[in-house]
């Protein structure tokens, strides 16, 4: 059995650990719980003997006193260490990292059979036994750092952050088979990272805090322990938050507005519409000589159909759209002009002429406009 009695570790000023006590039996899994810096890591240096602080208290295995041992020492006592990181020898083959932690007096007599034993627990290892060990995956590499441990024949075996960088299906499968170890009859400290996966195969755990054993357990109570759950098992999230509904983008309004045509129409019809200005006042009256009569003159020709004041619209807006769509091959003819008045009499109501010349640049100006357009759809089309 492993036990711990008020362990204390400082680096320089700094306390890393302050009276922390804890045991370990053989063929039991004992997880240590603590954030980033708790002092976990600095807790299973000073087990196996390669802290490089400052140690006090009382560690012992098997009633003999570990403090002050050098390491290859606490090794032959039956305590061996899977570092974090793992710390195998990458261009060592799989086989050859595995029979140096055979080093050991205590491990020198069962080499094959322990070697046989870590083939059992791992068969890919016996696979590629003649492999690079930097080729393998991490979770091979791990695989080989756990192997090469108990190859010295450990009572205890500590492991620091194993899952630390292994992917999820791997996770679990190195949890199993630290579960086949304890069944061994191994004893396993375990500092993890992963607070639930350990403590699903632990039998008793720890709470480190702030260099401090603040909480000893079962690892079943402390699963169901609410505050456990809220510092180290997410319990905090468990509550899901209302998913928002996803925001979709606004629908891209259609395309509005006339067409070419419509906007043709419209100056042609502003054009042949005369403007209206206000009246202007009226001048005080002044006597003035009576004139003769003016002649009557003859009344206008009326509108014609889908004409303004004497103008056909629809005719000048066919023109531009036949302009627009460059379907004029060449001039077809000058534009319709406002019919002559007749010189019968008629019996409609007179109507009065518009005046264009205000105009008359303007719709000059468009209609070369239109058939510069004409001429250029001409030379497109050749």
């Amino acid at each position: 059995m492993l036990e711990v009695s008020k362990l204390s570790a400082t680096y320089g000023q700094h306390r890393a650990l302050e009276d922390a006590s804890i045991r370990v039996n053989k063929g039991e899994i004992v997880v240590i719980l603590g954030a980033n810096g708790a002092g976990k890591s600095t807790l299973l240096k000073a087990v196996s003997g390669i802290c490089e602080g400052q140690v006090s208290g009382s560690i012992t295995m098997n009633g003999t006193e570990l403090v002050g041992m050098k390491p290859d020492r606490i090794v032959e006592q039956g305590v061996a260490l899977v570092p974090e990181g793992r710390g195998i020898f990458g261009d060592l083959s799989v086989e050859e990292n595995l029979t140096l932690g055979a080093y050991a007096s205590r491990a020198k007599d069962a080499e094959r059979s322990s070697l046989d034993k870590v083939y059992a627990l791992f068969p890919k290892l016996r696979e590629r036994r003649r492999q690079t060990a930097r080729t393998m995956s991490g979770g091979e590499q791990q695989m080989v750092a756990i192997g090469r441990a108990m190859m010295s024949n450990p009572s205890i075996l500590t492991l620091d952050e194993p899952s630390l960088g292994l992917a999820p299906l791997l996770c679990k499968e190195l949890f199993q088979n630290l579960k086949r170890v304890r069944d061994s009859g191994i004893g396993i400290l375990l500092v993890e990272q992963n607070a639930r996966a350990s403590l699903a195969i632990a039998d008793r755990g720890y709470l480190l805090e702030n260099a401090h054993i603040i909480h000893e357990d079962t690892a079943e109570k402390l699963a169901n322990d609410s505050a456990v759950q809220k510092a180290y098992l997410g319990g905090a999230a468990s509550k899901q938050a209302p998913v928002a509904a996803p925001i979709s983008p606004p629908p891209r309004p259609a395309p509005s507005g006339p067409s070419p045509s419509e906007i043709a129409a419209a100056a042609m019809k502003s054009i042949a519409q005369p403007k209206t200005e206000p009246a202007p006042k009226a001048p005080a009256p002044k006597p003035t000589p009576v004139a003769a009569p003016m002649p009557t003159p003859p009344p206008s020709t009326p509108p014609t159909s889908g004409g303004v004041n004497g103008i056909d619209i629809n005719a000048l807006v066919n023109h531009a759209r036949e302009v627009s769509a460059g379907s004029l091959a060449k001039p077809t003819g000058s534009l319709p002009s406002r019919p002559a008045t007749p010189s019968t009499p008629t019996s409609q109501p007179r109507l009065k002429m518009p005046d264009l010349n205000a105009h008359g640049d303007r719709l000059k100006s468009m209609l070369a406009e239109m058939e510069e357009a004409a001429q250029r759809a001409r030379q497109r089309n050749k």
